[in-house]
């Protein structure tokens, strides 16, 4: 399809389609919603939020039968990074669990009780640290940092935690860290919530369809599954097949393996409606040839097309070209907390459509003034959403059966959970 396609504002409702992306930005602002607080999840519909922190990644989903997990929960001192730092939102005065975990208890039908919490993987700005935190309380006689995971559960309640190698920790090889700060938190964390709060871990299974399920009414909403594409360098296609990726690597007994390419992955199906996320799911090495593989042409091989994606490693050198020529995604979101995410490569790449054909939009949680001069000129600027230039959440929501979703941008500056935009979208 090409520009003339399915995707209309909300603000025309059943009238004509769009003709470029800068109409469809100008109407997406001008939608009966725009200047609004947000209504909220409905029955029936599936939802993502990218809450937007500037110094980590968090989602928070909530299926249709009102069940939710929270995705990622970082915080990591984004700040000491300098002139690359990018906007710090609603402000710096708290860290990124506290303003975490008060988004979440403004849009979970179940206020502070949470269902599901998931790590992506091991880095700090997917959970927490021990060494960047809030504070140092006394818990069990030991001290406990509050960072991420641990300073969001001061105010939400987890029922059941996924985790890529618990209890061993050592899935594929022993882990460690080479800060050994996230690792050191997530399983004091662990230990402690399993002790004390009820929480209970569960290995992610590579491959399964009914780990991650509704747990109230699933019956009332047929076509809704979450399929585990990945974990610990391993794939699974649609058979069930398992990959292991480091198999080879694994030969030679090594002490460390990219914490990025154990990251977590899933294609959640709603109806005709897909969504692909995989944490940071990316690595590269050299073969005996001296070829580069591309540990994201492999998880290209068991994936299938989708109408939204989350794009791998904040899309920093991520998102190879055999992974795009397979997703074909309409809406491409991105969780930013840096000035190098998105790089023109990337960008490049996403927009090229020699790749595969017809339209599609990057949704930053923030694309800033720095990164806009330095790339003035570049064509593929016009499909950055522009509600993404003073940073803001991003809510991806799919009514009842999935034939249709939107992407609403709402202002992260403050908490009054203000639309800025709404664009509507066929599946």
């Amino acid at each position: 399809m090409d520009r003339r396609d399915f995707i209309k504002s909300s603000a025309l409702a059943t009238a004509a389609l769009m003709l470029d992306w800068e109409e469809a930005f100008a109407l997406g602002a001008k939608a009966p919603e725009a200047g609004k607080a947000w209504k909220g999840w409905k029955k029936g519909h599936f939802q993502v939020h990218f809450i937007y922190t500037g110094v980590g990644e968090s989602m928070f989903m909530i299926f249709p039968d009102g069940t939710t997990m929270l995705l990622d929960c970082g915080d990591h001192n984004a700040i000491g990074r300098g002139k690359l730092a990018v906007p710090v939102l609603p402000s710096p005065d708290r860290h990124s669990g506290e303003w975490i975990a008060r988004y979440v208890q403004r849009v979970n039908p179940k206020g502070n009780k949470v269902d599901y919490m998931m790590l992506s993987h091991y880095h700090n700005d997917h959970g927490g640290s021990t060494s960047f935190n809030a504070g140092v309380v006394k818990r069990d006689g030991k001290d406990y940092p509050l960072s991420g995971f641990s300073q969001a559960a001061e105010w939400l309640s987890f029922g059941k935690a996924f985790d890529r190698c618990w209890p061993g920790y050592d899935d594929p090889i022993p882990l460690i860290d080479k800060s050994a700060d996230c690792v050191a938190h997530m399983k004091m964390f662990y230990e402690y919530m399993s002790k004390n709060r009820g929480l209970q871990i569960e290995k992610f299974k590579v491959g399964a369809i009914d780990q991650i399920k509704m747990l109230r009414s699933p019956e009332k909403y047929p076509g809704f599954s979450v399929r585990n594409i990945c974990a610990n360098g391993r794939i699974a296609d649609k058979d069930g097949r398992i990959i292991d990726l480091y198999a080879e690597r694994k030969k030679d007994n090594p002490q460390y393996l990219n914490e990025n390419g154990m990251s977590l992955g899933m294609i959640i199906s709603y109806g005709p409606f897909k969504f692909f996320t995989a944490g940071d799911f990316s690595d590269s090495w050299k073969l005996p040839d001296g070829t580069v593989h591309e540990i994201e042409d492999d998880i290209a091989e068991v994936c299938e097309k989708v109408n939204v994606a989350k794009i791998n490693h904040h899309g920093h050198y991520s998102m190879t070209r055999k992974l795009l020529e397979t997703l074909q995604a309409r809406v491409y979101v991105s969780c930013v907390w840096d000035q190098l995410h998105n790089v023109a490569p990337v960008m490049e790449r996403i927009a090229d459509k020699t790749i595969y054909p017809g339209d599609r939009i990057v949704c930053p949680g923030v694309f800033p003034k720095e990164r806009r001069e330095e790339d003035a000129g570049k064509e593929w600027l016009d499909i950055i959403h522009k509600d993404s230039f003073d940073g803001g959440h991003i809510v991806l929501d799919v009514p009842k059966g999935g034939k249709d979703y939107s992407i609403t941008y709402l202002t992260a500056a403050d908490e009054s959970m203000k639309v800025l935009s709404v664009m509507n979208f066929r599946s």
